[in-house]
């Protein structure tokens, strides 16, 4: 295909964020660019039996600070299962990066979220991205 659309490694997503505002406004905006929102939830204990279970998860985008824990622990359970995962916040500890592909700053713009996802597709398929996205940091380890 010549001009067509460029098929999407990343298309289900499971998004963890305790801010419902974020939250809402986040699941819309992606269903909206075609990505499939499998669940959002705003708890750890949401989020373990979903990545746990066998629903397909591409990317993860999960908050540090959830009202019953640390997103690090999601991050860590969805590494374990080789999920990659963006953290999306506005305090990433630095031993966090371990289990994450990538952190973008709160608050972000839509564009920036999405520059971010694509970021981190071309990791897996083997290509560094030429810019990053503002408030955007890509770890190597995706």
């Amino acid at each position: 295909m010549l001009f067509g659309k460029k098929t999407r490694r990343i298309v289900r997503l499971l998004l963890v964020e305790d801010e419902p505002l974020v939250a809402f406004d986040t699941e819309h905006f992606l269903g909206d660019a075609d990505f499939t929102i499998v669940a959002t939830v705003d708890r750890v204990a949401d989020a373990l039996p979903i990545i746990e279970s066998d629903e397909v998860i591409h990317l993860l985008l999960v908050d540090v600070t959830l009202a019953d824990g640390s997103g690090v622990d999601v991050a860590r359970a969805a590494h374990a299962r080789g999920v990659p995962v963006l953290f999306v916040t506005g305090n990433f500890p630095d031993e966090a990066s371990a289990w994450a592909s990538g952190c973008l700053a709160k608050p972000y713009a839509q564009r920036s979220l999405l520059a971010s996802i694509a970021a981190i597709e071309g990791m897996l398929e083997g290509k560094k991205p030429s810019r990053l996205p503002p408030g955007f940091q890509l770890f190597e380890r995706v």
